[in-house]
Parts: C-alpha cells; sequence; structure tokens
C-alpha cells in the first residue's frame, strides 16, 4: 500500500505543473502521480499545432521528473475515499496519502457510431495514429468546426491533404465569431483546400476496405452524401471527468467545485485544471477552462496549496488557436450570442473582438494582435458600464515602459 504524503491523480500538463507548485515550496516529501496514459506528462498544444509545422516530437515533453516523484503511468483510479483517505486504481493498487489532487482532465463526447474508427483528438496516442494515417493516406474528414476541429483540418491540409470538414453550423467557430469573421474563416479554409459541408452532420461511419466512409445528411433533410477518406477525426468538445469526485461525494456541477484555495468540499482533496469549476471575481461567476494556460498556472497554484502555501486563485486564464497563418488570443467569455463590438484595424486580419453583456465586457478576442492579454484582463475587471463606441480603439494599448 504506497503512502505519499502528496498524491496527484492524472498525468497531464496540471499534473506536472501541480508537481512543480509542490516542489517549490517543499523539496523533500514524497509526491506520487497517477495517470491513465502510458507516457509520461507532455505540452498537449503541439499536438494540433508545432508538431504539424516540423517541431521534434521530443519537444512536447514537460521538464525533467523532479527528485522524490513517483510516476504510476497506465493506470486509472477507480475509487477515493476521502475519510480514509484511499485511493484505488484499476489494478487493485490501493494509494494512501496526506493530500490529493484531483487533476482527472476531461473525456472527448463521442458520436453514437463509429466506434474507434473515428479518432477523438486529444492524446499523444491520438496524435501518433493520425500522423501514421496522414503517412500513407491522402483524404480525411473532420467533424466539427470548434477549437479542435479547426486545428486539425488546418494542420492536416499544411500537409497537403485533401480535407472535408464536416460542421452543423453555419460556419467555422460560429459558437464564438461574429458571423462577419465566421464568414471570413470559413472562406480562408475554402480558399486553403479544405472542403467545408455547413450545416451539415454526420450520422454514420462504415468500413470500405482499408477506407472509411463517412455518411453526412447535408442542410437539406431529405440530401444525404458519403465521403471516402483514409481517417476520421472529431473534435466535438469534452466532459469533464467528474465520476471519480462525484462518487466520492464530493460537490460537481459542470466540474469539480473548488473554492479559492482549489480545494474541495473535503479540505485535503483539492481540484484543478480542465475538470475545476472555480469562482472568478472579474467575471463574478464560476467557470471552467479547458486550456493550456489554466493547466499550467491552476495547477501549480494547487500544488503551493497543497504544501501550505496557498493564495487565492483569482487568475483569468487566456488561450490561443493558430488557423495557417491566423493566429489568436482569447480572454473571458466568447459567447457569439451576446452583444459583439468588433474593432478592426485591418479587417479580419488584425483586431479586437469585444464580447459585451450588461455592459460589461465578458471577453475579449485578440485577432493576431500580440501583447495585449493582460489589457484585456485589465478591461473585463471593469465594472463599466461601456457602450460599444468606448471600445473603439481601445486596444492595443502601448506596454509600460514602451
Amino acid at each position: 500500500m504506497p503512502y505519499y504524503p502528496y498524491l496527484i491523480i492524472g498525468g497531464g500538463m496540471t499534473a506536472d505543473a501541480a508537481i512543480r507548485g509542490i516542489r517549490a515550496v517543499d523539496s523533500d516529501r514524497a509526491i506520487g502521480m497517477v495517470g491513465d496514459e502510458p507516457d509520461p506528462p507532455y505540452n498537449r498544444p503541439p499536438l494540433s499545432k508545432g508538431l504539424w509545422k516540423g517541431a521534434p516530437l521530443e519537444k512536447i515533453w514537460r521538464a525533467p521528473k523532479l527528485d522524490g516523484v513517483q510516476w504510476h503511468l497506465g493506470r486509472r483510479i477507480q475509487s477515493l475515499d476521502v475519510a480514509r483517505k484511499q485511493a484505488t486504481d484499476d489494478q487493485g493498487t490501493v494509494y494512501t496519502f496526506d493530500k490529493c489532487l484531483l487533476a482527472t482532465g476531461g473525456t472527448p463526447r463521442r458520436l453514437p457510431f463509429g466506434g474507434d474508427q473515428i479518432i477523438y483528438f486529444r492524446t499523444l496516442g491520438d496524435y501518433r495514429r493520425l500522423r501514421a494515417l496522414a503517412e500513407r493516406g491522402d483524404r480525411f474528414a473532420v467533424i466539427g468546426g470548434g477549437f479542435i476541429g479547426s486545428e486539425v483540418a488546418a494542420a492536416l491540409a499544411m500537409n497537403r491533404r485533401q480535407v472535408t470538414m464536416v460542421v452543423p453550423e453555419t460556419g467555422i467557430g460560429e459558437r464564438i465569431y461574429p458571423p462577419s469573421l465566421v464568414h471570413f474563416v470559413s472562406a480562408y479554409y475554402r480558399q486553403h483546400g479544405v472542403e467545408l459541408l455547413i450545416r451539415a452532420s454526420a450520422v454514420g461511419l462504415e468500413a470500405r476496405g482499408e477506407k472509411l466512409a463517412l455518411k453526412v445528411k447535408m442542410a437539406n433533410p431529405a440530401e444525404e452524401r458519403e465521403i471516402v477518406v483514409d481517417g476520421v477525426v472529431a473534435g466535438i468538445g469534452i466532459v469533464p471527468n467528474v465520476a471519480l469526485a462525484r462518487d466520492a461525494g464530493l460537490v460537481v456541477d459542470n466540474g469539480i467545485v473548488v473554492n479559492e484555495h482549489l480545494t474541495t468540499d473535503s479540505l485535503d482533496v483539492y481540484a484543478a485544471g480542465d475538470v475545476a469549476r472555480f469562482f472568478n471575481p472579474a467575471l463574478g461567476e464560476r467557470i471552467r477552462v479547458e486550456h493550456e494556460d489554466n493547466a499550467n498556472t491552476m495547477g501549480h497554484a494547487a500544488g503551493r496549496a497543497m504544501a501550505g502555501h496557498g493564495e487565492p486563485y483569482h487568475y483569468l486564464p487566456f488561450f490561443y488557436s493558430d488557423l495557417f497563418d491566423l493566429g489568436y488570443e482569447a480572454v473571458g467569455e466568447l459567447d457569439a450570442r451576446t452583444q459583439v463590438v468588433e474593432d478592426w484595424q485591418e479587417p479580419y486580419r488584425k483586431g479586437s473582438v469585444y464580447y459585451l453583456s450588461g455592459g460589461r465586457v465578458r471577453g475579449v478576442l485578440l485577432w493576431n494582435l500580440w501583447g495585449q492579454v493582460d489589457a484585456a484582463r485589465e478591461l473585463i475587471a471593469e465594472s463599466g458600464p461601456f457602450q460599444p463606441s468606448d471600445l473603439k480603439g481601445r486596444l492595443p494599448r502601448p506596454k509600460s515602459g514602451d
């Protein structure tokens, strides 16, 4: 029965950041990490970005393992007893702990057909599988026009593969981009050779020898199309892995609910990363963030808190994406259903998009506009009220010292 003063459940970026947060405070006491992937911690963003642009695979690995840390890879914790401070994995090993961090991440949403023939792109294993298919095949279907779908489609197209995107909305990024930008990005993808099927839904998949035939219901419900491809990728969001916490009696609500010190309602059990739902003062509500910046900052903060040096986690994370030679950074809530204000320095090439609700800025999209994340955070924290005219020319702001 292994005992660890600090037990971390999860083996991703959040878990690794937490280990480094602990070690920033406590250099001696043992740390155990249990992760269900066979690989040690790695950076996820390059899987759909840099690795397709020639970056070497070895660049994804996180910093070397620190002293006093024991990795248990390829294992899944199946039960957690918070009262007895025990966790049991799928091989029957029982771990005891003083403090525990739940960094269990999320699981991709799945379609009701296709099984494992569809790549639900999230892990290094998924990247390796898709890369192998791309090395011998030339045509691919990507289901979904959101964050992962748009990145994977661009990555494959940049590697001279024929790509068909199946998007249920009117275009790429409809849930977060204003309509004019949706139209521009969708046209931009078509200019780069991507076939875009809008208002379309994938409804079935069957094998055709070494190929796959994806059945697609088009905008006209009576119209159905079949696409024969070498591989199918789906990026339709993730579901936070809360079952372990829920079964242990912890509070869950679209994630594991934590306080400002990242503890659950069991004070020696913490949660961080994709799975954690926390209160953000700038937005005035609980949020859950599924991106790299939050994994790193929240994981590190949780590690420090576990080691006795916690501070209130009031950080508002940012996220970013690369789409061919376009790119953006974003902060806060990007919801195209809110009041959207566009402020272009160069239409659809460089500018800011603001998302307002109740006279307050809830989110900022920085389109090919760099170095403005902190200014965007400050704007979101302001009480307002703002009118659309107040935001024209608001960003960029000169950096201090410029």
